[in-house]
C-alpha cells in the first residue's frame, strides 16, 4: 500500500525495549499480562501481541471481539476479557478459551450452565472492587462466601482474581496503598476459605513503575508497553520508556495568501501580511484532535510550523514562514521526531485539553499503519481493520 496522505508508524523494536525494561524491573517470577485492548491503544493488537508474546503470561482485552481477533491470528496464551460479557457471548468464549471476569453468582451460574452444555471448562477471574467503583465484588465476608459458591459450580475454574487501581498514577500513593491492602486481605481470606486462586493481580502500568511491592503474582502492562507514562506525576527515571508511534502526513498544496485573507472554517485566522501556507492531508476524521485548531504545531524539515485556523475533517493549513525549502509532497510530522525537534502525545494532549492516552486510541481506521523494527519496514502497510499477515 502506497502512503501519500497520512500514516502512523509503529516501531515494534521500541515496544520490545519497553517490555524488556518492565520485565527487568519486576521481581523474578512475577507474571505479566499485556493489555492490547482498543487495538493495542491504536498500535495494532495483532502485531503488538506477536511482538510481546515471549514476555507475557497472557493478554488482556476489553471485549470478546478483541479476544476473538487475537485467536484468529494464532495467539495461544491466556486472553482475559476485563469488561462484563453478556450471556449471549458465552459460547464463543468457551469455544475460544477466553477468560471472563466474574463478580456475581448469577452470572457465574449462567456461565457454568453454558460450559456444562458445551462440555467445556470456563476460566474466570474474580473481579474485586477495592475503590474503582466500576465492576467487582466488595471485599467483605459476604463476598468470600460468594466466591466459595462460585468455586463450587461445575465446569468453572478460577484462574485468577484482580482489582484495578484508581489513583496509582498520582504522586500521593495513599489511595493505591489502601486498595492494595484491601485486595491482599481479601485474597488471603478467599484462600483461607479453601478456594484456590493461582494468580492475584492488581498493578497497572503505574503500579509496575512505582509500586513494586504491590505487584503480587502478576501485573497488567498497558500504556507503558507503548512507551507512554501513565501521567506526568509518575516518575520517569525509574523505567526508561520509548514512544512507539509517530504520526506522519504530507503537504498536498502550497499557496501564497495576502493580508486580510481568512483561512479555514469561520475565518478564525486572518493573515496580517503576505505569507506562504501549506495544506496538510490530515484532519479530525483521522483522529487528529480538532482542539489543536489555531494552537498546535507540526514539524516540516525539522522546523515547527503553526496550525492556521480550524482543523477540518480531512485537511488543515500550516504556516510555512521560516521554511522556504518546503514543497508539495514533503513529509509533515504530527507526532514524533524530525531532526532536533519532537512533538509528543503529551504535548498534543496539553494543547488540546485532552489526555495523552486518548490520542493513539482515536487515530482512525482509515489511517494505515507502517510497522518498523531496527529501522526496517516489516509487514508492509495496512489499515486497522485489515488482516495482519506477515507480522
Amino acid at each position: 500500500m502506497e502512503f501519500d496522505r497520512i500514516y502512523a508508524e509503529v516501531d515494534l523494536g521500541r515496544i520490545e525495549e519497553n517490555m524488556k525494561a518492565m520485565k527487568e524491573h519486576l521481581r523474578p517470577g512475577t507474571k505479566m499480562y499485556g493489555v492490547v485492548k482498543t487495538d493495542a491503544y491504536g498500535h495494532g493488537a495483532v502485531p503488538v501481541a506477536r511482538t510481546i508474546d515471549r514476555f507475557v503470561y497472557g493478554y488482556a482485552v476489553a471485549t470478546v471481539d478483541e479476544g476473538l481477533k487475537l485467536r484468529r491470528h494464532g495467539i495461544e496464551k491466556e486472553i482475559l476479557c476485563l469488561g462484563p460479557v453478556s450471556a449471549g457471548r458465552y459460547q464463543e468464549c468457551l469455544e475460544n478459551d477466553i477468560s471472563l471476569p466474574m463478580f456475581e453468582y448469577r452470572r457465574a451460574k449462567e456461565l457454568s450452565d453454558a460450559a456444562v452444555a458445551e462440555g467445556k471448562t470456563a476460566k474466570i477471574h474474580i473481579a474485586v472492587d477495592t475503590g474503582m467503583s466500576r465492576i467487582g465484588l466488595f471485599p467483605d465476608e459476604g463476598s468470600v462466601e460468594t466466591v466459595k459458591e462460585i468455586a463450587e459450580l461445575p465446569a468453572l475454574r478460577i484462574a485468577g482474581m484482580f482489582t484495578h487501581f484508581a489513583r496509582a498514577d498520582e504522586a500521593d500513593k495513599t489511595k493505591a496503598g489502601e486498595q492494595y491492602r484491601r485486595f491482599h486481605a481479601f485474597c488471603d481470606a478467599v484462600k483461607a476459605a479453601g478456594v484456590e486462586v493461582p494468580v492475584c493481580h492488581c498493578s497497572n502500568s503505574a503500579g509496575i513503575v512505582e509500586l513494586p511491592d504491590f505487584n503480587m503474582d502478576a501485573v497488567r502492562a498497558g500504556i507503558t508497553i507503548y512507551g507512554l507514562y501513565p501521567s506526568d506525576e509518575v516518575k520517569q527515571d525509574i523505567i526508561s520508556l520509548k514512544p512507539a508511534m509517530a504520526l506522519k502526513s504530507f503537504i498536498t498544496y502550497i499557496k501564497e495568501i495576502g493580508p486580510g485573507t481568512e483561512v479555514s472554517y469561520g475565518g478564525t485566522f486572518k493573515a496580517e501580511k503576505t505569507m506562504r501556507i501549506a495544506t496538510v492531508s490530515a484532519g479530525y476524521g483521522d483522529g487528529y484532535p480538532r482542539n489543536l485548531s489555531g494552537k498546535g504545531e507540526v514539524l516540516i524539515h525539522g522546523k515547527r510550523a503553526k496550525i492556521l485556523g480550524r482543523i477540518c475533517m480531512d485537511q488543515f493549513m500550516a504556516d510555512l514562514t521560516g521554511i522556504p525549502e518546503a514543497k508539495e509532497g514533503d513529509s509533515v510530522t504530527l507526532v514524533g521526531r524530525d531532526g532536533n525537534q519532537e512533538i509528543t502525545m503529551e504535548e498534543l494532549a496539553e494543547i488540546s485539553g485532552g489526555f495523552h492516552y486518548e490520542i493513539p486510541c482515536l487515530i482512525g481506521k482509515r489511517v494505515p499503519r507502517r510497522y518498523v523494527k531496527n529501522g526496517k519496514e516489516v509487514g508492509g502497510m495496512m489499515c486497522r481493520d485489515e488482516e495482519y499477515e506477515g507480522l
